[in-house]
This record gives C-alpha cells, structure tokens and sequence, in this order.
C-alpha cells in the first residue's frame, strides 16, 4: 500500500467515547489482572486507531494547506483532541488506584506510571475549551507562516524557498534576501503579536487552573520529563554560555576572515564560504536514491527501514506553494508506518533534514512493536537519534556533496556547535515569558534581543531595524506550537557530539551503541537512556567542557581558509 491509499474517514466520536467507557470502567475496582490487562490492550488500540487518523489528517493538511477538505478535518481534531484527551485522563486515574499495580508495573514497565501521575496534573475536564483554543492558535500560526509568498528577483518564493538567497554567494543578495523576508515577518507583526499573545495568557490560564504558579513547570510536565527540572536546566545553559559561547565567537571570527569581511553582518552568518556552501549535487531523486544506498550499506537494520520508507511513498520532501514550512517525522500506528516532511531547496540543509528526519523515522521503525507509550522517547531523547544519525551518515557523505565535501563536514560540525547558543536563546526567551506572562509585545521582542546580544554578541543586524529590535523569534515555530521544546535539540546535540567521537574511533562499535539505543524507543526516562547508552549526562556541571574538546580539536587541525 502507498502512502496516498493509507485510508482516512472521520471517525465516530460518540463510538469511540463510547468504546473508552466501556474498557475504562473495567479497570479498577475489583477487577483482576487479566481482565484489566484485556482492557488496557483494548485501549490502546482504540487510541492507535484514532491517533493514527489524526495524524493522516495532519500529515495531509500540511502538506497542502490550501485543501478544504483537510483544513476542515484538522478543525475538527484541534476541537476534539482535548475532548478526547478527558478519557486518557480517566484511564491514568484509574490506573494509578488499580490494586493489580504491581502486576501492572511488571507488565507495562513504571516509567509509564511515572508518566501517568505527571500527566495527571496536566489535564482536568474544565481546561477542554482553552486548550481547543491553543491548538486553534497554533494552526492559524501554521497557516499564516505557510502563507508567505515573497516577490525577489523575477520569481514568488515560500520561506523555505528563500534560504538559497540567504547563502549566497553574492553580499548584496543576501543583504536584500534577508530584507525581503524581514518585510513579510513585518507586515505581519500584529497578527504574529496578537497569535502569541493569545497563546500566551492561554497557556497561563490553564496553568493556573491546574494549580500551577505558571505555564513553566506545567510546559514540562506537558513534555513528561521525570528526571530533570529547571534548575538542571538553567545550570545546563550556564555552561553553554561558558564554554560554547566564546568558541561560537572565534568560528565567527574565523568566518569572516574567510568570506574577507571585517564587520560581518547577520545576513552573513548563513554564508560559510567565499567559494559557495557546500551544496547537494543533484535533485531529489538523486538525493534519495544516494539515501538508500547508503541505508543499505549501513546496517541490515537501517536498509530494511529505509527500502520500506520508499516502497510505501512515506517521504514528501518538495517544497511547493502552499505547504507548510519546515521538517518533521510522525508515524501512523494502524500502519506500522513512519513519515517524513521536508520542504528541500537545493542546500545543504537538504541532507541534514533528510538524515535527521531519517534518524527518528528509523528510531520508531525499530520500537514500533513496544507498547504504544515506549514507541517514541521524550523529545530530548528522540533528538539523540535523529541528530547521531546525520553524524554516522559521515562515511558516505562523499556521495551527497562530491568535492564539497570536507568543506560539508567542516561546515556540519562548526554548524552544530554554534546552533547550541541560539537553541539555549530559545529556552531561556521562554521562561522569561511564561514568568511574566504580562509582557507586552515590545517588552517581550527587548527580552528576545537582550538575550541574542548575550548567547549570539556577534549577531549585528546592519539596517534591518525590524529585526534588530528583537523579532527574529517570530519565525522559530516551535515557540508557537511546542512551548519548552527547543532545548531538547542543545541537549540531544550534546550527546549526538558523543556519537561523532565514538564513530572517529570505532564506527561499527558506535553504530551498534546506537542501534541499540533506538530499540530503547521511550521505555526509560532520559537520563536513563544516555546512561544505559554510556553516554555524558549534559546536566552535570563540567561535562559539555569534556564532550566538545574532541570536536574543538577536530576544527582547530583544519586549515578552513582553503575550503
């Protein structure tokens, strides 16, 4: 079966509710193990069934935002997902008082009784209206970013399809591609301030009424994270800003010694090199095609995963008018079947969203038969596979970029590291507002600036005044739609870095490490699986200073001015 035959059809509500009470009430009580074990398996398939028509219609939807039968179908979701989400919460509640637990936690594993009592503070009934809100929201957000059809040169161009401009080679280009997307984000300031506003007091609202002090701890409980708080998390970006920050600065100095520009410009930054960016040599097919290659001489694992991703259509990777903007990876249950979304633009970004969509996309191929809760890790720990997987596609890079390609794996690596303070920018711009959720919206873009002026002091956004009073933000979506997840990538990079040193010493030690941990799916917390993958837990204080060394030494030993 093809992707396009996968079979959508709006789904009885009222049976399903029905079906959910009726196994619900089988748990509890004075039920024995089996009969609730029974029901459990029974609820479990109700939820795959529905999730994974919520996901065809969202799959759909973003693929092609212009189509009315799916915009419709997704209104219908954002309304009834958190009426649904009502008898997930009675399940965890009966769940958590079973006098069989501790049969049940021999049978499904205590993380998801970990999971369930933190859930339970996520979620009450009376909450349903404003979360039906939220994701109303966060789809207009979707639409209006998806709307974007800028005029430059002799051609109309969506956001992703103006990141070329935005490399090129020519500063005058570059300088007036950044202003063009600048003058959209600016032409739609208000809409974009009154969208986060309203998501804003939204999400403090709910907060409040689950008897949170803010939205912060509720964003973190939302995101299941058992093992680490806050605080871990502050002293986590303590020693980015000590230890990656100054080394960011030097690769951008060393940067603009290459291109030749003593006082480098934020439309600069995405140049890397005075003779282009490395660059994909071919198309999507050729892209694809050389994936699948690749796929098979990696493991038997990896091919047999990715020749099914191919078979069953499951990659939308164009970029077209009236798609949604940026990359994902979901899996459809009643299908057993990953997906990946990318929106390409002949960069190398093309290879490293292929490659990290391509890391999640196997990592739930391989623990699609664990129960529905351990299919997917939290999302720090889901980084991890995608991130380590653009490093052990290393061996055969050679094949995507030709002669660019030490140029690609210079440009990867000092990538990566300079993506870690602008990833920690992010966290930290989120609990500044989820604080004080009654920032106005230019107190909210000088918080934003403030803290681009402390993780990134190199970033001089020239004339563009729009962004340079701090709007840049208005373009990250995951501050839209997924409060609190961004640092999950800056934590994930850290440990994938640790997969880059592994692999320079030992790939098919490295490779069997990772396979491994992708088996894990999201049975342990994520402490838990980077400690049983050996890997440096990021959280203890001096640790990012030792995982970066190797890669330091890495940079330091190439003569990038020849690149």
């Amino acid at each position: 079966m093809k992707f396009n035959e996968y079979k959508y059809e709006r789904p009885d509500l009222e049976k399903v509710k029905k079906d959910l009470e009726t196994q619900i009430a089988l748990i509890g009580e004075s039920q024995s193990f089996e009969v609730e074990k029974k029901a459990i398996d029974e609820i479990f398939e109700i939820n795959d069934h529905i999730g994974s028509l919520a996901v065809l219609v969202s799959i759909r939807n973003s693929v092609d935002t212009k189509d009315k039968f799916y915009e419709a179908e997704q209104e219908f979701f954002d309304e009834n997902g958190p009426v649904l989400q009502q008898y997930e919460h009675e399940f965890i509640l009966k769940l958590l008082k079973s006098k069989n637990r501790e049969e049940l936690e021999n049978y499904l594993g205590s993380l998801i009784f970990k999971r369930a009592e933190l859930a339970q503070k996520t979620f009450k009934p009376e909450v349903i209206p404003d979360m039906q809100k939220e994701n109303k929201l966060s789809t207009e957000y979707g639409k209006l970013i998806a709307s974007a059809e800028i005029k430059f040169k002799d051609g109309i161009y969506n956001l992703s399809q103006m990141a070329p401009f935005i490399q090129d080679k020519d500063r005058e280009t570059r300088h007036q591609a950044q202003l063009v997307v600048s003058k959209f984000f600016e032409e739609n300031e208000s809409e974009f301030d009154r969208i986060y506003d309203e998501m804003v007091q939204v999400r403090h609202k709910i907060a409040k009424s689950l008897g949170y002090e803010n939205f912060v701890q509720l964003g973190y409980d939302r995101f299941s994270r058992t093992d680490y708080d806050f605080n871990d998390v502050k002293n986590y970006r303590d020693q980015i800003f000590e230890d990656i920050v100054p080394l960011v600065s030097e690769l951008t100095e060393r940067k603009a010694k290459r291109l030749g520009i003593k006082s480098p410009k934020s439309y600069d930054l995405a140049l890397s090199f005075l003779s282009g960016n490395p660059k994909p040599k071919g198309d999507r097919d050729w892209l694809v095609e050389r994936a699948q290659k690749m796929y098979n001489e990696m493991s038997t694992e990896t091919g047999e995963f990715f020749n099914f991703m191919i078979e069953h259509d499951l990659l939308d990777l164009d970029s077209k008018p009236g798609k949604q903007g940026g990359g994902y990876c979901t899996y459809v249950p009643d299908y057993k079947s990953p997906f990946i979304f990318a929106n390409f633009n002949g960069t190398s970004h093309d290879v490293d969203v292929l490659t990290h969509e391509a890391g999640h996309a196997f990592q739930v191929y391989s623990s699609r038969e664990l129960l529905p809760e351990y299919r997917w890790p939290t999302m720090e720990a889901a980084e991890i596979h995608s991130m380590s997987m653009e490093f052990l596609a290393w061996p055969w890079i050679d094949q995507f970029f030709l002669e660019d390609t030490e140029k690609y794996k210079f440009n990867h690596l000092a990538g990566a590291l300079s993506f870690l303070p602008y990833g920690v920018l992010v966290d930290e711009f989120q609990h500044g507002i989820y604080e004080n959720p009654n920032l106005t919206p230019n107190e909210r873009k000088s918080l934003w600036r403030t803290l681009e002026k402390k993780y990134m002091p190199f970033k001089d956004y020239g004339d563009d005044s729009f962004m340079d009073k701090g709007t840049f933000w208005f373009r990250q979506g995951h501050i839209f739609g997924a409060p609190f997840y961004y640092i999950d990538y800056t934590l994930a990079q850290v440990c994938a870095f640790q997969y880059w040193v592994m692999s320079q010493e030992d790939r098919q030690k490295a490779l069997e490490s990772y396979l491994a941990l992708c088996k894990l799916g999201g049975s342990k917390s994520f402490v838990d699986l980077v400690e049983s993958a050996k890997l440096k837990n990021p959280f203890v204080k001096g640790s990012v200073k030792k995982i970066i060394k190797p890669i330091r030494a890495y940079l330091d030993q190439v003569d990038d001015s020849k690149l």
